[in-house]
């Protein structure tokens, strides 16, 4: 494990990543833990003062509440330096500036992020280092290599953070806890009793914005590529010996490396789709392809689905389909965990069959096993109930959980290199029949469930 952090420096100070999600993330974790203590630095291309980029911290902080000592001690002391985060001369200045051990955050679009890298190799690097990334880390398969060769030539893979927030999330976690904490449900966590999975993650949202980076990548590299993967993972992972990054990371690599697409098909096995102009919750939205800063001619989907199968002794025959789209009718995140009906029903009872189904819920995070019980009027007549339980916030927000693990030098919920590639090779031969024609680009109504004729999920 590596050393603590004593100065985190972000490039791309001035971005909407730093002010929505990591500074209050800071704020945060600085509040719940009130011992810990670093320095931050702010740095971009934009024309910024001290005061101008205290403002923007505090203004931060306050969308969290944050306070207390250790907010105060890094609010007076935080610092902004203009820099060109691809120029060596500016980072080598920068990082000679940075108190004690450093860790650079790169808050910039991947293309930047790799010349940033490529700078960082023609000076010597100060000692302890720690580089964390955000995601997509490259944009296939070839460039995820690639970097991961550049990165290595750095630091070490244990001072590298590729950032999945994801992994940060309680949702996420509360995964461990229920499957192997329970010995009602580790003995049947396999494909002789699962029927399928589905994880899902429906959004309301529509570009907002994003167009700049949201068309280069679409709903599969944005969302199943990364996030949907390194869920699925957890979810069918073999149980770690310990939650220490060495067995947690090599747990869902085995699962990775043992993934691809359904049926080696990627055309049955796939949909795309994008939104047309609809309207949602009372606000109209044009179509996606009029979206300002869209190139219609790319065909970006902004739904994606993807079946894929795990070839272990465990999961053998069990499909686990991704899902991920903007602009939809209903908020929809969750892990769908569906089991294998009931094999032989007593003469006499009638009613719903429906196999029993766990459903993980993402913010909040909840809980829901759906089961079939005798009726309150009839006995003989079963009906449907659910019980649930409510998980709770957690003490982070997911970007807290990630710059603890990055100030603290634990990777244990960042993505290993070689994870990263895996996750580009099994999305490859479904990206490569998208780009071929091969997959039909359907379209759906702001505002809808999405195509009339794709079956619901879950």
């Amino acid at each position: 494990m590596t050393q603590s952090v004593d100065t985190l420096v972000i490039l791309g100070a001035s971005g909407d990543l730093t002010s929505r999600l990591l500074l209050p993330a800071i704020g945060q974790l600085l509040t719940d833990q009130p011992d810990r203590a670093f320095a931050l630095v702010g740095s971009s291309s934009a024309d910024l003062d001290d005061d101008a980029w205290k403002k923007i911290v505090r203004t931060s902080f306050a969308t969290v509440e944050a306070k207390g000592d250790a907010v105060e001690r890094l609010l007076d002391g935080t610092r902004y330096v203009k820099a060109d985060a691809t120029s060596a001369d500016d980072l080598k200045q920068l990082l000679g500036s940075a108190d004690g051990v450093p860790a650079l955050y790169f808050a910039l679009p991947p293309a930047v992020t790799a010349k940033a890298c490529q700078a960082l190799g023609t000076f010597e690097l100060p000692k302890g280092l720690t580089l964390a990334l955000e995601k997509p880390f490259g944009t296939d398969r070839e460039s995820a290599i690639a970097l991961n060769a550049q990165l290595a030539k750095l630091v070490p893979e244990d001072q590298i953070h590729r950032v999945d927030h994801f992994l940060g999330r309680s949702s996420v976690l509360n995964i461990l806890g229920v499957r192997f904490a329970n010995g009602i449900l580790e003995p049947i966590w396999d494909g002789l009793h699962i029927e399928r999975v589905d994880v899902i993650y429906d959004e309301t949202l529509a570009l907002e914005g994003r167009a700049g980076y949201y068309d280069g990548a679409g709903a599969l590299i944005d969302m199943i590529q990364s996030h949907l993967l390194q869920v699925m993972a957890v979810l069918a992972m073999e149980p770690p010996s310990t939650l220490g990054a060495p067995d947690l990371r090599d747990a869902k690599q085995l699962v990775l490396r043992a993934t691809k697409v359904w049926g080696d098909d990627p055309v049955a096995s796939s949909r795309r789709a994008r939104y047309g102009a609809g309207e949602i919750e009372g606000r109209t939205l044009p179509a996606y392809a009029d979206e300002k800063g869209v190139d219609p001619s790319r065909e970006t989907e902004t739904l994606a689905e993807v079946t894929l199968q795990i070839d272990t002794w465990r999961w053998k025959g069990v499909p686990f389909t991704l899902r991920s789209g903007k602009a939809l009718g209903g908020r929809r995140r969750e892990m769908v965990i569906t089991f294998a009906p009931a094999r032989q029903m007593p003469v006499g009872l009638k009613g719903t069959m429906e196999p029993a189904k766990l459903r993980l819920m993402f913010a909040p995070d909840s809980m829901e096993l759906e089961l079939n019980i005798n009726g309150t009027d009839d006995p003989y007549e079963l009906e449907r109930t659910t019980l649930t339980a409510d998980f709770g916030p957690g003490a982070l927000l997911a970007y807290g959980e990630v710059l603890e693990g990055i100030l603290d030098g634990d990777p244990s919920l960042s993505v290993r290199a070689d994870t990263a590639v895996e996750c580009w090779r099994i999305v490859e031969p479904v990206l490569d029949a998208w780009r071929q024609g091969r997959v039909p680009l359907e379209e759906y109504p702001a505002g809808s469930d999405g195509p009339k004729d794709w079956a619901p999920l879950g």
